[in-house]
């Protein structure tokens, strides 16, 4: 009964924790149910070869057997399949070869650029020599078949930003980075022979198959271009462009966009054999293979793994996963630290009802549990009514989710309802866990002394709370102190950067009634000095509220930690990279192909290399893997060079050993290796499965990370070229390179770029995907800090009515109290800036002193912008909030509030 009449009576405060609690429930709610989504990839039959009976590809999984079991880890570049074992499966069976390669089509020129359009292998006789297998890039001409995590184990990269520096996937990516190229409207599509298509199946709509050389048949999908049979196009291919003549369309199936050739030209185009069907029983194939064959014999559902990119949907939802990962964890840390903060405050408004309650003879057992009933009381409705929000609003997220590109199109809620049961009980526990620590010295204090510290807030802090404060403060400063000993590259994670703050938030919030003060009368020095007594006022009330100053700065502490933080570590590291890339990157110009995981037309490459007074670096992306302690392979990115020319574009951080000394039989590493003694053996698995014994020729320093493996072409696992770096050479006519350059990008549909615009490209800020995920995090802070703010003025101001009468008695116009309230409140909201700029200062020196412990020379980057939005919001809000309910107090007569009781 105490409860429910103290609810009655101070419905205000128990509003507020209502807001604050049911908000902080729902975040949590619709960030658990669409984090709940990404758990499970919606399950896709056969794509490719649904109709086909047996497929047999290389395997392109790497397996390794260990003392602890087999280790497996998916293949760069699986390879293909030889036709020895073409012929031998042919005897059992109709077969058919699939051959999958790059096959981009625009329209074709007419006119004078006609003649020009054709170049490469297709103005020539048919090409079958070495050149040829040379120029066929293996897996790389494929859609890419990367798994889950091929990258992500290789150090604990899976926690760090996206990498945009010399030797990395996403460097090879900076030609389409958001700028136009020669080309660009090409669409881009793969090229099979005909035969395949009925293993989809692929069915004709309209004119026939292709049955000479030039000869096309192409997929028609919705928005695309409106082909039709007798239309001629421009294919650009591995072998070279040329023009060509649509003789029939198919409807596309959703997972690619096709150009079918006849046999005899894909088997030109791309010698190599990716894939064959066999209309053959399964047994006998796989005993014609034998089991050392180095082949997979798919059937049934495993037939989905020779599709194009089979684990899309699953990688998808990686970053899906760690984006909504994050969020639920600050929303929940957020969520309960300001709701524990207005429960807080909430208890601490009625300590003079409970010096009442003890002067009447309630013992502290009784006021414990009257807080812990109103308390279970608010929580129990409020987590319900979050609950219902959080349920309304998950399928909103998503929506945001999806429009925004953070989620792939087909993401949607599933059907798990264990979210919903954990953000209730957060939410009730969060309530009575506040009320709990908050009212514990209340029933403890002795009657007189309650009544008496009801007038002004003295020793708001007990041993006890003095205690977690230094123990969460060592703990937040020790870790990072320990990580910079021991492993720095570990600060730079994502995972380290969000959470680190953390520590240092709770610990500056626990000490926030000792630092109110003087923070505080920092602020307000010198509105203090200025004529009148609303300086004086508001320092002086900041100072007796302390209770109410911190339970107004506490929220602010979090969101401008959090902000300055994430934002600011994001920019640093952006920053870094594109420092590192600078200083690795010589080169004069800049080649990549444009696309991931396609390799870079050869007759370019052969038109580069040409170039008089050009020093052409060709390099391939590659990777290498190793058995780190004889319990986990460990795939790193790597990049496969000429070592003669690399040194003449770059000049990598070389810690130990040459650059010079790579060789077929050596290897550069990183620190981050387990061995990195120059001269020592390492055993690896190169990109194709190969195992190889190979020297460390250098070792590199680790940086931001982006300082990868190098080997040489022998080593590449039979990647293409995706990356040319050009240097002109002393004396060489600059002008002339690079028209020379140009013509042939222009020629290949390859865009060329100078080294400026290169790094403009990778540079910070072109992550636009991990902007809008940090964009999103902070926008539930800021509106659980809204929510806090409003209900933390909101309750403080209407407890004060009799302070606010008393200055209109003492002669204070209207006016000037509401200035007065909104000037405290400003003050308030700058108590907790200050605060959570320590905080974000403290973590930000944490990473530039990682970066420099890594050699990495690089500037702390403020994001001064983002943290003047969200302080000046977040004292509009205050002031508004504020400036309300006194302005409807004021209404009533200063007599009367003066005289009315509590």
């Amino acid at each position: 009964m105490l409860a429910l009449s103290g609810m009655r009576t101070r419905w205000i405060t128990f509003v507020g924790s209502f807001v604050a609690l049911a908000l902080g429930v729902g975040l949590i709610a619709a960030t658990g149910l669409a984090l709940a989504a990404t758990f499970d990839a919606p399950e896709r039959g056969p794509e490719r070869f649904a109709a086909a009976p047996v497929v047999v590809r290389a395997a392109d999984h790497l397996r390794v057997d260990t003392p602890t079991g087999t280790r497996t880890k998916p293949l760069d570049h699986p390879g293909p399949v030889g036709p020895r074992t073409a012929d031998r499966l042919a005897a059992l069976g109709r077969t058919v070869e699939d051959r999958t390669f790059p096959a981009d089509v625009t329209a074709a020129p007419t006119g004078p650029d006609a003649k020009a359009a054709r170049t490469g292998a297709d103005a020539k006789q048919p090409r079958t020599g070495p050149g040829t297998t040379a120029a066929r890039t293996g897996a790389d001409a494929k859609q890419p078949r990367t798994g889950t995590g091929t990258t992500a184990v290789r150090t604990g990269a899976d926690a760090k930003q996206p990498r945009t520096g010399t030797g990395t996937t996403a460097a090879r990516t900076g030609a389409d980075a958001g700028k136009s190229r020669p080309g660009q409207d090409a669409e881009a599509r793969v090229g099979h022979p005909w035969p395949v298509a009925a293993a989809a199946p692929y069915r004709l709509t309209s004119g026939r198959a292709p049955a000479a050389p030039g000869e096309v048949v192409v997929t028609i999908r919705p928005g695309g271009a409106p082909l039709r049979p007798g239309d001629r196009v421009l294919v650009r291919t591995p072998a070279g462009n040329g023009p060509r003549t649509v003789v029939g369309t198919v409807a596309g199936r959703g997972f690619e966009d096709a150009v079918f050739f006849t046999d005899d030209e894909a088997a030109r185009i791309s010698p190599d054999i990716d894939a064959l069907v066999v209309h053959a029983d399964a047994t006998a194939v796989r005993r014609a293979l034998g089991p050392d064959s180095g082949m997979d014999v798919l059937t049934g559902h495993d037939r989905r793994r020779a599709d194009p990119d089979p684990d899309r949907d699953a990688r998808a939802l990686v970053s899906v996963n760690a984006l909504l990962g994050t969020a639920a964890g600050i929303t929940l840390f957020v969520s309960a630290a300001v709701v524990a903060s207005t429960f807080s405050f909430a208890v601490a408004q009625r300590r003079r009802e409970f010096g009442l309650l003890r002067t009447a003879g309630a013992t502290p057992g009784q006021i414990r549990r009257t807080v812990c009933a109103g308390a279970v009381l608010v929580g129990v409705l409020a987590s319900a009514a979050g609950v219902w929000l959080g349920a309304g609003g998950a399928p909103l997220l998503v929506g945001r989710m999806t429009g925004a590109g953070l989620a792939p199109p087909w993401f949607a809620l599933g059907d798990a309802s264990w979210p919903l049961h954990t953000a209730f009980w957060t939410g009730v526990f969060v309530a009575t866990a506040g009320a709990l620590v908050s009212c514990h010295r209340a029933g403890r204090t002795a009657p007189t002394e309650a009544l008496r510290e009801a007038a002004v807030d003295s020793r708001v802090m007990p041993a006890s709370r003095w205690a977690a404060a230094v123990l969460v403060l060592l703990a937040g400063l020790g870790l990072p102190a320990l990580a910079l000993a021991v492993d720095p590259g570990d600060l730079l994670g994502r995972k380290s950067y969000i959470t680190r703050p953390m520590l240092l938030v709770v610990g500056f919030a626990l000490l926030a009634p000792v630092l109110v003060r003087p923070v505080g009368r920092l602020l307000t020095w010198l509105p203090a000095r200025l004529p009148g007594a609303t300086g004086v006022l508001v320092r002086e009330n900041t100072a007796a509220g302390v209770r109410r100053t911190a339970a107004v700065a506490a929220p602010v502490l979090i969101t401008v930690a959090l902000a300055a933080t994430l934002t600011g570590t994001v920019a640093t590291l952006e920053e870094a990279r594109a420092a590192e890339s600078r200083t690795a990157t010589t080169a004069d110009f800049v080649v990549t192909s444009g696309q991931e995981g396609r390799p870079m037309a050869p007759a370019f490459v052969e038109r580069a290399r040409a170039v008089e007074g050009a020093v052409v670096s060709v390099s391939r992306s590659t990777a290498v893997t190793v058995l780190e302690e004889d319990t986990a392979l460990v795939t790193s990115e790597a990049r496969a060079v000429d070592p003669a020319r690399l040194a003449a574009v770059s000049e990598l951080p070389v810690t130990a050993g040459r650059l010079s000394d790579l060789d077929d039989g050596a290897i550069v590493v990183n620190e981050e290796w387990l061995t990195t003694r120059v001269g020592d053996r390492v055993t690896v698995w190169l990109g194709d499965g190969r195992k190889a014994s190979l020297r460390i020729a250098a070792v590199l320093a680790t940086g931001t990370g982006d300082n990868g493996v190098y080997v040489t072409r022998r080593n590449a696992g039979g990647a293409g070229v995706d990356r040319i770096d050009v240097k002109v050479a002393e004396g060489a006519d600059r002008r002339a390179v690079a028209a020379a350059l140009q013509s042939a990008g222009a020629a290949t549909g390859t865009r060329v770029t100078t080294r400026a615009e290169w790094l403009a490209a990778t540079g910070p800020g072109t992550n636009d995907q991990t902007r809008t995920g940090l964009r999103m995090i902070l926008g539930i802070a800021l509106l659980c800090t809204a929510t806090a703010l409003a209900n933390t003025l909101v309750m403080a101001t209407s407890d004060r009515v009799r302070d606010l009468a008393v200055l209109r008695l003492a002669g204070a116009t209207a006016p000037q109290v509401l200035r007065l309230v909104a000037a405290e409140a400003v003050v308030a909201v700058g108590v907790g800036a200050v605060l959570g700029g320590v905080v974000a200062a403290v973590n930000l020196l944490v990473v530039w002193g990682a970066l420099v412990l890594l050699g990495v020379m690089s500037a702390v980057v403020v994001p001064w912008g983002t943290l003047g939005l969200v302080v000046a919001a977040a004292a509009l809000l205050a002031a508004v909030s504020a400036v309300l309910p006194a302005s409807l107090a004021l209404r009533t007569r200063p007599v009367e509030l003066a005289g009315a009781r509590e």
